[in-house]
């Protein structure tokens, strides 16, 4: 049978048409040019074909294309040209500028400075204003560079707050506000920061116990710091060597003392100025402590008084820690009289503001060392009412 263009119909029977719409068997190619010339259709219309690609419709890449002879693109790549730009786009957002960034930094340096000359309680005030401003940055999506500092800036900030709460004898906060300050230093990955918070940290021991916590903090700060001559590795090695010392550990001790005034020797010691830093009166702070604990006066006399020449009129409580450890010492070579009078002038002197919990603890040790049979006599209870003066009375 012949249609009106000529063509003739292939001769198929049923069961060649289920083997075809089964897809067991294919029809020639000329087969199925004849059929789509009797039905004018495609081959995909009659289920012997896939569908065909569809048309690159961009004018420069269908030129580029044919012109090149390779194949048009999968739209599969437009996809990952599409999800790379959305994530360059979010890398890019943030709340801060390199130039914010750094004015919060020059902000924090003053705060640091200020902390040197400023009472405790009100520095609190100060320092939770600024962590609530670093807070806010961190909890925004910000690029990793920007992520490390904000970290940075907690670090030292939670760790300020946690020595002001040391100093008012605020021991569980303290120990809090430590903890999210050496979680911050370590999520920064800053090897320095990690071991200056560490050493810091290890005041909290020290004063109040256990010494072994104290002990172990310096010894991890040390090791941070291992292989650099830093002022953070000086301090570590001092902080160590001080609660060495009051455990009673002298060869530790002074083997300690020997490396924290080596690398002392060799390293850039920074701003005197700031809280965050450890200048040489401190460094004579430290050694005090240490050569005060294992009863070498004359060593520790030494130290107090070449840090005492370092400090200025109005840094804190520093010098009356200097000087309740030289009352220690008198105590030590039996001078009790002198040593409680020297404890109560000192505590006396100190501005109300600064006449903290941390003081009148270190001015309790000088009683603690006095021999028995003196703790009850007249300069003692003298040492003992002065202590228990209502804050604020001189």
């Amino acid at each position: 049978m012949a249609d009106s263009l000529g063509l003739t119909a292939p001769r198929t029977d049923a069961e060649q048409l289920r083997l075809w719409e089964l897809g067991d068997h294919q029809p020639r190619r000329k087969a199925i040019d004849l059929l789509c010339r009797l039905y004018d259709c495609t081959a995909h219309d009659i289920g012997l074909a896939a569908p065909p690609t569809p048309p690159d419709t961009h004018p420069q890449r269908a030129t580029a294309s044919s012109a090149s002879g390779l194949p048009a693109p999968d739209p599969l790549t437009d996809r990952i040209d599409a999800a790379r730009r959305s994530v360059d786009r979010t890398l890019a957002l943030s709340s801060v500028s390199a130039a914010q960034m750094d004015l919060l930094d020059e902000r924090l340096l003053d705060v640091r400075r200020q902390y040197l000359y400023t009472a405790p309680t009100d520095m609190l005030s100060v320092l939770l204003h600024e962590m609530e401003e670093v807070k806010g940055l961190s909890a925004d999506r910000q690029p990793a560079s920007v992520q490390v500092r904000l970290s940075e800036m907690t670090a030292v900030l939670a760790t300020l707050i946690a020595d002001a709460l040391m100093k008012l004898g605020r021991l569980t906060p303290s120990r809090a506000w430590y903890d999210t300050a050496q979680t911050a230093a370590d999520d920064s990955g800053n090897l320095e920061l990690r071991a200056r918070v560490r050493a810091q940290r290890a005041m909290l021991p020290y004063y109040y116990g256990p010494l072994e916590g104290a002990v172990v903090l310096g010894r991890e700060a040390r090791l941070l710091s291992r292989g650099r001559q830093t002022p953070t590795a000086a301090f570590a090695a001092a902080a160590e060597a001080r609660a060495l010392a009051r455990q009673g550990n002298a060869a530790a001790a002074e083997a300690a003392i020997a490396a924290a005034q080596r690398m002392y020797e060799h390293c850039y010691h920074g701003d005197q100025d700031d809280a965050f830093a450890f200048p040489e009166r401190r460094l004579h702070l430290y050694l005090s402590g240490a050569y005060t604990a294992l009863g070498r006066s004359s060593q520790a006399r030494k130290a107090q008084e070449q840090a005492l020449a370092l400090y200025p009129a109005r840094t804190g409580i520093d010098p009356a820690l200097l000087q309740l450890e030289a009352a220690i010492c008198l105590a030590q070579d039996r001078s009790p009289a002198e040593a409680c009078q020297l404890a109560g002038t000192t505590f006396l002197q100190v501005p109300a503001s600064h006449r903290t919990h941390i003081l009148e603890e270190r001015a309790r040790h000088v009683l603690g060392v006095l021999p028995p049979g003196i703790r009850g006599g007249r300069a003692a209870r003298e040492l003992t009412e002065i202590l228990a003066l209502p804050k604020g009375r001189t």
